[in-house]
């Protein structure tokens, strides 16, 4: 039984990633309904949340239906990220995750993000007084190191869990590899297979498929996977895994109709959530993945993606559900 504090999550759970302009509410509690374990929010600036800013208090509101859920922030000024621990508590998520490991340069130029691998001191100082600040069980993602010159990640896994990290999770990839290359999961093992952790070891990188994911468990031993880009425009992708470890056969790749109930779930809760504006623009961006290899579909996804108002949308996704109806019939 994989814990982090006291929330049981079972063996070798699945994790949403946190994904900036993808793992918004409706996303997360999609992925959350499709076999998610646990789901993390977009990462918010430790800086815009006790500046008040719209944009990053937004990214705090969490619906019921997601828990266990995790709130992340990032931010490399001690007073700034304690505010924040502060801030996020009355959230009431059941998570509270530092982000040591964005790669992104204007994150990394002020020393947050993956910049902070570069300061292995302040990374384990901040941990450790963000984790007596709350009450909340505290968790970490980061990556190997800033290069591969400079990767000391079971020493830094070991500082991190003795400054009070509930659960570490690991890109396999240093900060210069950005998202290029393959990730390293032996590294990530070398962490686990240490004997003075005793923490919940996640990885993270190129869990493209469920065998990936299988492989992740049973060769390199570690206690979950966090599941990114693979769940882009395919939430059933947790499902997907959890029924090939118990059955080591593949589900059914969603039909077309499955697909266009989704996205037209996902706009209802995102229209509910940001109202019909905010909305519609900004599930365009979900679209193409949601209908990625179709045939003949990128006139409809134009449609999708130009047009500025729901009805014309949930007309479109009707009539698409009544089209490929008639065309199954007719198979």
């Amino acid at each position: 039984m994989v814990k982090i504090g006291n929330i049981e999550l079972g063996d070798f759970p699945l994790l949403l990633a946190p994904m900036e302009d993808v793992s918004d509410p409706p996303f997360r509690a999609l992925c959350k309904e499709n076999g998610a374990d646990v789901v993390y929010t977009e990462f918010i600036s430790s800086e815009g949340l006790i500046r008040n800013a719209v944009k990053s208090t937004m990214k705090l509101d969490i619906y019921e239906k997601e828990r266990p859920v995790g709130i992340q922030i990032f931010g490399a000024n001690l007073d700034s990220m304690l505010q924040s621990v502060d801030i996020v508590e009355q959230t009431k998520p059941d998570i509270i995750d530092i982000n040591f490991g964005c790669p992104v340069k204007k994150v990394v130029c002020k020393g947050a993000g993956a910049g902070i691998l570069k300061d292995i001191d302040k990374m384990e100082m901040l941990t450790r007084e963000m984790a007596k600040r709350t009450k909340l069980p505290l968790t970490v993602k980061t990556r190997l190191g800033w290069d591969e010159k400079t990767i000391k990640i079971v020493e830094v896994a070991e500082r991190i869990q003795d400054a009070g990290a509930k659960a570490i999770t690991i890109h396999g990839r240093t900060r210069a590899q950005m998202y290029k290359g393959s990730a390293d999961w032996s590294l990530i093992a070398d962490v686990k297979n240490n004997s003075r952790m005793k923490i919940p070891v996640f990885g993270n990188g190129d869990v493209f498929s469920p065998e990936k994911a299988i492989e992740m468990r049973d060769d390199f031993g570690l206690d979950g996977a966090m599941i990114g880009r693979a769940s882009i425009g395919n939430p059933w992708f947790f499902n997907q895994v959890k029924h090939f470890f118990k059955t080591k056969t593949h589900l059914p790749e969603p039909t077309i109709k499955e697909r266009i109930q989704m996205a037209e779930k996902h706009l209802k809760m995102a229209i509910k959530w940001k109202g019909e504006k905010l909305g519609v623009l900004e599930t365009r961006r979900h679209y193409s993945n949601y209908f990625k290899g179709i045939p003949d579909f990128k006139k409809y996804k134009t449609i999708m993606v130009t047009s500025d108002y729901s009805d014309d949308i949930f007309s479109l996704f009707s009539d698409l559900k009544s089209k490929f109806k008639e065309q199954e019939l007719a198979c």
